[in-house]
């Protein structure tokens, strides 16, 4: 069949005194797609739901915004290699990665057949984190997910998919609660809750339901946000978050 891949069977010498069962070595002729990946970073920026994005230093699309991301080394794991491209490209490190999906159209990249593998990351607010350019791309920076420029390859794409799974991710797990401090005001949930779904929430309505899905646990410390009075901060008790996604209470807003 035309441009079906070509099996060669090759016969290895028999050892003086070995097995005439000696196994065969197949080798399969077929033309190979470079594998790539991508990392979405999002963090909490001033309020908003943020991407660490990098301006491309080489072609192609060199001067284009993208996402961090490059080619899988030959010896190393998918996830390896999402975490080697994020540090050679931004310095970020240590972070928690989860794989979000395969994009592999044949013309998403110019440089030939390229599939590659996205990942996403969720940094906390507290965390300092210090991004700097390095590797080919020549600058970085954090950008409005709600407002993003034309980007490179198809990362709009990959950067809705990944928009699209966090917020399915709200109702049942604790991915909001990533993108916070490890203690918190009400005001500041909401305020995730918000930039991650895109949409205004009615304040009294969201604060009912928390509270009475009881899974923040109440500390003795307070916050004072602008000219507005202390308010309590809270943390997640995050065995009674796990008992009602055992019991199938979700988390919609």
């Amino acid at each position: 069949m035309s441009g079906a891949g070509r099996t060669v069977r090759t016969q290895p010498s028999r050892p003086a005194g070995g097995d005439d069962r000696s196994q065969e070595r197949y080798t399969y002729r077929h033309p190979r797609p470079s594998v790539a990946v991508d990392m979405i970073v999002f963090r909490m920026v001033d309020e908003q739901l943020c991407v660490l994005l990098v301006r491309r230093g080489r072609k192609p699309f060199a001067g284009q915004w993208a996402l961090p991301g490059g080619f899988v080394n030959i010896d190393e794991s998918l996830e390896d290699a999402a975490r080697r491209e994020l540090v050679e490209e931004t310095a970020v490190a240590d972070v928690w990665l989860e794989q979000l999906y395969t994009f592999g159209q044949p013309d998403r990249d110019p440089r030939g057949r390229v599939i590659s593998v996205a990942y996403y990351a969720l940094i906390p607010a507290d965390r300092p984190v210090q991004a700097e350019a390095g590797d080919d791309a020549d600058q970085v920076c954090w950008a409005p997910v709600d407002d993003p420029p034309a980007l490179a390859f198809d990362h709009n794409e990959v950067l809705g998919c990944a928009v699209r799974r966090l917020r399915t991710k709200l109702e049942y797990t604790t991915a909001g609660f990533a993108l916070l401090p490890a203690t918190f005001t009400l005001s500041q949930l909401q305020r995730v809750y918000e930039a991650v779904l895109g949409r205004t929430l009615d304040k009294r309505n969201f604060r009912r339901k928390v509270l009475m899905l009881n899974v923040l646990k109440p500390t003795d410390r307070t916050h004072r946000d602008g000219r507005h009075r202390p308010a309590r901060l809270y943390r997640l008790a995050q065995r009674r978050f796990e008992n009602l996604k055992d019991r199938g209470i979700f988390f919609p807003f």
